[in-house]
């Protein structure tokens, strides 16, 4: 049986993972604390551009097991903040 204080606590341990992987990946910097969960990644948010989004969504593919399309009609929606990425991550990881 899984403890609810830790199934509630897994969301947050995944985006803390997630912002940790993306500050690394991308070198940058900022410190994944900083990273807000639900701020934008791209533009006024994080300020990421669509290479970045490319490589995140190569080393998310290489951690959790995830196959992600580039051109995937969903992808702005999964990108959109640390915490949908996590959310999506956590649906479809593998690994």
């Amino acid at each position: 049986m899984t403890n609810p204080s830790t199934a509630a606590q897994a969301p947050a341990i995944l985006e803390r993972e997630v912002a940790e992987l993306i500050v690394s990946a991308l070198n940058l910097e900022v410190t994944p604390e900083s990273i807000e969960a639900d701020a934008d990644l791209y533009g006024d948010g994080l300020g990421l551009d669509s290479i970045d989004i490319l490589e995140i969504a190569l080393v998310v593919s290489k951690q959790y097991g995830i196959q992600m399309k580039t051109e995937g009609d969903n992808n702005a929606l999964i990108f959109k903040s640390l915490r949908s990425l996590s959310a999506y991550i956590a649906e479809k990881r593998t690994k």
